[in-house]
């Protein structure tokens, strides 16, 4: 069940980082997506995501690591 819970809370913020990804590629080719009144916003909000999808995923792996003692000592803390 642990595995599961874990699986959730690691795939919520990968698909939101995906879906970042897609409308940022979306407004390279000047594809405008629906609730974003104009392509630079789209691609503002694509980094976002992007950034915080990613920036969860590698906060949870590095806590579970600390966790487990299996981090450098620059990162432990």
């Amino acid at each position: 069940m642990k595995r599961a819970i874990a699986f959730l809370i690691l795939f919520i913020p990968g698909a939101l980082a995906a879906y970042g990804i897609k409308i940022m590629r979306d407004m390279v080719f000047g594809i405008s997506q629906f609730p974003f009144p104009a392509l630079w916003v789209q691609f503002l909000v694509g980094l976002l995501l992007t950034i915080g999808g990613i920036g969860f995923i590698a906060g949870f792996v590095l806590h579970r690591d600390r966790k487990k003692e299996k981090v450098q000592t620059r990162f432990k803390v």
